[in-house]
């Protein structure tokens, strides 16, 4: 019964459970998955699940007993790390004082966790509306600006994740949209800046930005910016490839946004809340939406929540007429909660500063001097612990070490690699992610990136001058 790869890397687990019995539960969970469980964006016969029994920090225990660096965050939501104990208490609080409450009445979590976040967006983004998690919440974002505007298309970028709902996937620009697209969502791609695989022939980030600038305006004018009701952009991509945007991008989409009264929605689900080194990602840009998105990393996953920002122009619109559109959870009290102690947590513990720190002094640096000895890789790319490495056979023919859309056997080899050696990765495509919790340490940042060099002598011998 396969509990995870051939792992060594051995830990007393974090609460002192005998090694005997968790082993003896996680077979009994194991079992009990493969019987009833049915995964997400899998072949359910192809799986083989590893069993998580435990999580402290930055690291995960897998049914063997095997201690992992947790070098994905999860789904890179787990910022303040697993289990933190004032989030976990806060929950464990509100659970006494009020499990659940119908979203039409106000409750304290949910108000304070609306302070907390109209506090930290830029501008004056001042209202929240609460959602279940991201997928949703790009739903309802895509909703007010349809209303608000009176137009129904919805641009949005080639390379983007945006969520597995109806709408949501289809705002998509990676393959996962391609089994749910008919061609009737009203989404119209575009191809955003990427310099490494250029669609402009552009050789500096200066050329990049300007020749996509210039490919989105030809597009909305063949659309008709009559037409238009919202551009919706990630800040940073996340799982498409955490492409940084060059310096002048996102300034120009707002400025193409304003002159054509269209609706700016910046999708910060991952790369906010402290996941770029900034609370907001478009803070490293100086540009204000007219709606963020979040969820993820509000309150690290602990309890499912989202929501949408909303801007005072467009909250205006419905002030005296119904907003069409809700949640039974909207603002659910213990996933607020969550985030009020999660966003406390982050403020007093300096977790967001730490992450901008560790990103510049550990992980960048670190990822440079692994790029410069293993011929597999391409390319390193990110900011505070939101980082991507490119893989490729072959530098330079730039050839991925896996195909667009899929993986291979030297990708599933490298991150079995990293596995055996006590690191858990974040894989998609030719990508490895190195997307810690915010909380890592400068010496457990180390030692994961320790781990990965090794494993990457895997990918090399599957590239050119390897």
């Amino acid at each position: 019964m396969p509990l995870v790869g051939d792992v060594t890397c051995t830990a007393a687990l974090p609460d002192g459970q005998s090694p005997d019995v968790v082993r003896h539960r996680a077979e009994r969970a194991y079992e009990l998955d493969r019987a009833h469980v049915f995964h997400s964006w899998s072949a359910q016969a192809e799986i083989t699940p590893m069993t998580i029994t435990a999580a402290q920090g930055c690291y995960v225990w897998d049914g063997r007993g095997n201690r992992l660096l947790d070098f994905s965050s999860q789904l890179v939501n787990t910022n303040i790390g697993h289990q933190h104990p004032k989030v976990v208490a806060a929950i464990a609080e509100q659970a006494h004082k009020l499990c659940t409450v119908a979203p039409q009445y106000a409750n304290e979590a949910r108000s304070e966790a609306a302070r907390l976040i109209a506090e930290r967006t830029p501008g004056e983004l001042d209202k929240i509306f609460f959602t279940n998690g991201g997928a949703d919440a790009n739903e309802h974002a895509v909703r007010m600006a349809r209303l608000h505007t009176g137009r129904h298309k919805v641009l949005t970028r080639y390379r983007s994740y945006h969520g597995g709902t109806d709408t949501a996937v289809n705002l998509t620009g990676d393959p996962r949209r391609w089994p749910n697209d008919y061609g009737s969502s009203g989404v119209v791609h575009f191809f955003g800046p990427y310099l490494y695989r250029s669609r402009f022939h552009a050789s500096t980030d200066t050329e990049e930005c300007e020749r996509a600038l210039d490919h989105l305006d030809e597009v909305i004018r063949l659309e008709g910016p009559c037409t238009i009701a919202a551009i919706l952009l990630e800040t940073i991509p996340g799982t498409a490839g955490i492409m940084v945007p060059p310096p002048g991008y996102l300034a120009g989409v707002r400025e193409l946004c304003d002159r054509h009264g269209i609706v700016f929605i910046a999708d910060e689900v991952m790369a906010g809340f402290g996941r770029s080194g900034k609370w907001f990602s478009v803070e490293h840009f100086g540009v204000v939406p007219d709606l963020i998105t979040f969820a993820k990393g509000v309150n690290s996953g602990y309890v499912p929540l989202g929501g949408v920002a909303i801007s005072p122009a467009i909250a205006e619109t419905f002030a005296h007429r119904a907003y069409p559109g809700g949640l039974t959870y909207s603002g659910h009290p213990l996933a607020t909660a969550a985030a009020v102690a999660t966003i406390n947590v982050m403020e007093a513990e300096h977790i967001i500063a730490n992450a901008a720190r560790i990103g510049e002094e550990v992980i960048g640096p670190g990822l440079r001097d692994i790029a410069r000895r293993h011929p597999s890789v391409a390319e390193v790319r990110g900011t505070g612990v939101f980082w991507a490495i490119e893989l490729v056979t072959d530098r330079e023919t730039r050839t991925p070490l896996a195909p667009y859309g899929s993986s291979s056997v030297a990708m599933d080899a490298t991150v079995a690699a990293c596995k055996a050696a006590g690191l858990l990765p974040f894989a998609n495509f030719n990508r490895i992610h190195v997307v810690p919790p915010c909380i890592i340490s400068a010496s457990e940042a180390r030692e994961g990136l320790d781990i990965l060099d090794r494993a990457l002598n895997v990918a090399d011998s599957h590239s050119v001058g390897g």
